[in-house]
């Protein structure tokens, strides 16, 4: 999807492509190894994917200590959990799910679920954008954009920031999301729409607020969500 000259461009650096995952099939010889009790095909599994998981629960969670144990936590549930592992599907779709549903259980017990919008209707631009800025131009720019970009997800509800998530940082297709958290195609397709929305809304707010000189406002404005979001998604 092409994005406007002031959209919001999220660092590459913070994602990976679906089509950059690791070989599925040499995940599954090495998650056989695991079930026969091969610890070194078990090290293995941990090695090619502990950044993925470390990354998914950071974009996830406010800090670097909270995502690195949830990440250990992640693989304490793969190795307890090998031997039911469903070979129908890709290693890292459960490990995904695995990362995910800790990482919202983790949010939900810091905080209730939070949103900066209540609309009725959900027409909208379908872009993680800013019309009113330009794109960064430098790497401190850049920095301060993606710490932008993560507090305003931080902001929504988890239902909405995971699969925002997966799908603007990860690249992941909405069919793979819909695996990883447990939905139906349609569902998922529905929280990016409003997420994006919300996202959107959230975002806006905060440079209005910067033009209005009232910086030190920005956060803690967000509305509580509304009922009407959490039942319209199943």
């Amino acid at each position: 999807m092409e994005r406007g000259a002031g959209s919001v461009d999220v660092p590459e650096a913070e994602g990976l492509a679906a089509a950059e995952l690791p070989d599925a099939g040499e995940d599954h010889e090495l998650v056989r190894g695991a079930q026969q009790g091969d610890e070194a095909a078990f090290e293995a599994l941990v090695r090619r994917h502990e950044q993925r998981a470390w990354r998914v629960a950071r974009n996830l969670v406010p800090n670097d200590e909270d995502a690195q144990d949830l990440a250990q936590e992640a693989f304490v549930r793969v190795f307890k959990n090998i031997g039911s592992f469903d070979f129908a599907y890709p290693f890292t779709t459960w490990l995904y799910r695995i990362v995910t549903n800790l990482a919202i259980d983790h949010l939900r017990r810091r905080r209730p679920a939070t949103s900066t919008s209540a609309l009725e209707s959900d027409e909208g631009d379908w872009d993680l954008s800013d019309p009113g800025a330009a794109s960064p131009s430098d790497e401190i720019e850049g920095r301060e954009v993606a710490a932008e970009v993560r507090d305003v997800l931080a902001s929504l509800a988890p239902h909405f920031q995971s699969v925002l998530v997966l799908r603007e940082l990860e690249g992941l297709p909405c069919t793979e999301i819909a695996k990883i958290v447990g939905a139906t195609h349609v569902t998922v397709r529905w929280r990016l729409h409003r997420g994006r929305k919300l996202f959107q809304e959230e975002w806006e707010r905060r440079v209005r607020v910067r033009d209005a000189g009232g910086l030190g406002e920005a956060g803690g404005r967000g509305q509580r969500l509304d009922a009407r979001d959490v039942e319209n998604e199943s």
